[in-house]
Formats: C-alpha cells, structure tokens, sequence
C-alpha cells in the first residue's frame, strides 16, 4: 500500500522565528542548505499557496534562474487559497474553491507525492491550527531580525518529533520536524 501524502510546510526562519522576507536576514549560502531544498521539493507534485504569496511569485518565478526551485515551482500544479479570482496567467494555477482545510482532506486522500506549503505563512498557520500539516522543513538562519510575521505564532499546543537537525557551513541550521497527530 502507498504511504499517504504528506503536507509539508518549508520555511527559512530567522533565529527568533520569523518569516517574512528572508531576504533581509539569510546571510551566506552554501551546499547543504541547496541540497535541503532540493530534498524538500524532490517530493512534492502539489504545492498550495496564498494570494498574496501567488501574487508575488507569479512576476518572479516564471522568468526566475535560480534552479531547481524555479522549474519546480513554474512546473507543479499550484492551488490558491483565495476569494477572488486569479489574474496572473501562471502554468498550472488554479484558485481553491470553498474551504481550505476541506481541499486539503480531499488532496491527502489522493493517491500522489507530498503537498508543499512555501511562503505562505498565513496558509501555514492555519492548516498547522487544524492540523494538516505533517512536517515543517526549516532553514534556521543565525541572525535576529526582532520584526516581521513569525511562522509558529497564534496556534494551538502542538508536539513535535525532530526527523534531522544538523548545522550547515554558512551556520544555518536545518531541521526538520514531523507533527504528532
């Protein structure tokens, strides 16, 4: 029997968690933080995203170089949670009709690879508040921005199991968390 389909939430994070344009605070790169990003999406044949997030990557990605995250992307069918519809004519989007965490029910009982989450903090909150989300892939960068919108902010108690933790050259810290249901 097939494993079940996965939601996984990737995310880079500040030290003091937070999420939002990160951008502003990675410093350094280096070959396990790419590698780590090619395991997440490698999995992935879903992502769902924000309106917001959708509206921003829609003018990047399509013309983006930065591989593989932009063949991925431009590439997998994309759902978006969103009440209005959806202008940018990107490959493979589609805006999600009625409930979130509905949609999500119905894409975890498909046959299929993981569902991604990416930059869509909002998406991420809440889909963790119902608990559909079955891992968080971070990048921990060591810097403190003390402003912006944190990830793991406003949820319910939730328990999770460390899969890897493992510090990289640049001084990021990868770890991957899978959530107790």
């Amino acid at each position: 029997m097939a494993e079940p389909r996965k939601v996984v939430a990737g995310y880079f994070l500040s030290l003091d968690g937070v999420a939002e344009a990160p951008d502003k605070f990675l410093t350094g790169w280096d070959d396990e933080t790419d590698a780590s990003g090619a395991r997440l999406i490698e999995t992935q044949d879903v992502v769902i995203l924000g309106r917001r997030t959708y509206d921003e990557w829609s003018g990047f990605w399509p013309t983006s170089e930065i591989e593989p995250f932009a063949s991925f992307i431009n590439a997998t069918p994309k759902y978006v949670a969103t009440s209005k519809p959806l202008e940018a004519d990107w490959s493979n989007s589609h805006a999600i009709e009625g409930d979130l965490s509905d949609f999500v029910h119905t894409l975890k009982s498909q046959p299929g690879g993981d569902i991604g989450i990416h930059g869509s903090i909002s998406i991420t909150q809440s889909l963790l508040a119902a608990n559909l989300v079955d891992e968080l892939r971070l990048v921990i960068a060591p810097t403190i921005v003390t402003t912006g919108q944190r990830l793991l902010t406003n949820l319910p108690p939730t328990h999770l199991e460390t899969i890897r933790s493992t510090p990289t050259p640049a001084g990021h810290l990868l770890v991957d968390y899978r959530v107790v249901h």
